[in-house]
C-alpha cells in the first residue's frame, strides 16, 4: 500500500485513478441511457507517416477511443507500479519520471497488442456499404436505452451480409418507452436515427402522421 501513495508512484497513480474515473463515468452514462464510448466513436487516423501513421500502427484493431484510452491508462499504472515494485525489491524506487519512460515504452506494444482481442468484443458501428435505408422494416434489439421521444438510444441490427451493426434510433411519436433487450422494428428514419415500435406492433396500425410527420 505504501507504494501505491509513494510519490515515485505518483504517474501511475494519477493514471489508475483516471482510468477508474472513466469506468464509473461510462457505467453511468449507460444507466442513464447512452454512452460515452459510442459518442467518442472510433479515432479516424488517416496517413501512414509521422504521428498518423504510428497511431494508426497502435490501434490496430480499431477500438473506441475511449477504450483506447482506457487501456493505455491501465496498462501504464499497470507496468508503472511493476517497474517500480522491482525496482524496490533491488534497490528502490526509481525516480517517478525516470520509471515512467520503460512504462511508456511497454504500454504501446501491449495496446497495440491488446486492441486485436478489444476489437472482436465491443460491438462495431460500421455501416460498411449498406444503405442506411435496408434497415428499415429489419428488426433490432435495443442495446442501449430505454428508447423514448428524447435523446437517441442504440440498438443491435445484423444486416444482409449476416454484419452486426449499432444504430441511433428513438422511439415512435405517441409510443412508450423501449426498455433495454426489447426487440424492435425499424420503421422509418431521420437523418441517422430510425424511428423504432415494438416488433410485436403491426406497423400498418401504427399512426403514419407519428411516423413521418415528426420535425
Amino acid at each position: 500500500m505504501g507504494l501505491l501513495l509513494a510519490p515515485e508512484c505518483l504517474p501511475f497513480a494519477i493514471a489508475a485513478a483516471v482510468l477508474a474515473g472513466l469506468t464509473v463515468i461510462e457505467m453511468l452514462a449507460t444507466v442513464m441511457g447512452f454512452s460515452i464510448t459510442e459518442l467518442l466513436g472510433k479515432p479516424d487516423f488517416n496517413g501512414h507517416d509521422g504521428i498518423a501513421g504510428y497511431l494508426s500502427w497502435l490501434n490496430v484493431g480499431g477500438v473506441p477511443l475511449l477504450i483506447l484510452l482506457m487501456m493505455a491508462l491501465g496498462f501504464f499504472a499497470i507496468a508503472g507500479f511493476a517497474i517500480q515494485a522491482v525496482a524496490g525489491a533491488f534497490w528502490a524506487p526509481l525516480p517517478a519520471g525516470l520509471a515512467a519512460v520503460p512504462a511508456v515504452l511497454v504500454t504501446f506494444p501491449m495496446v497495440r497488442a491488446s486492441s486485436r482481442t478489444v476489437a472482436r468484443i465491443v460491438p462495431h458501428d460500421e455501416t460498411y456499404a449498406v444503405d442506411l435505408d435496408t434497415f428499415i422494416g429489419r428488426t433490432a434489439e435495443v442495446s442501449i436505452g430505454p428508447l423514448d421521444q428524447g435523446l437517441p438510444g442504440r440498438v443491435r441490427i445484423k444486416d444482409q451480409h449476416g454484419n452486426w451493426h449499432v444504430l441511433r434510433a428513438r422511439a415512435a411519436k405517441g409510443q412508450e418507452a423501449l426498455k433495454i433487450g426489447t426487440e424492435v422494428l425499424l420503421v422509418d428514419r431521420k437523418a441517422d436515427v430510425f424511428i423504432a415500435i415494438p416488433a410485436l406492433v403491426d406497423p400498418t396500425a401504427a399512426d403514419n402522421q407519428s411516423l413521418r410527420g415528426q420535425p
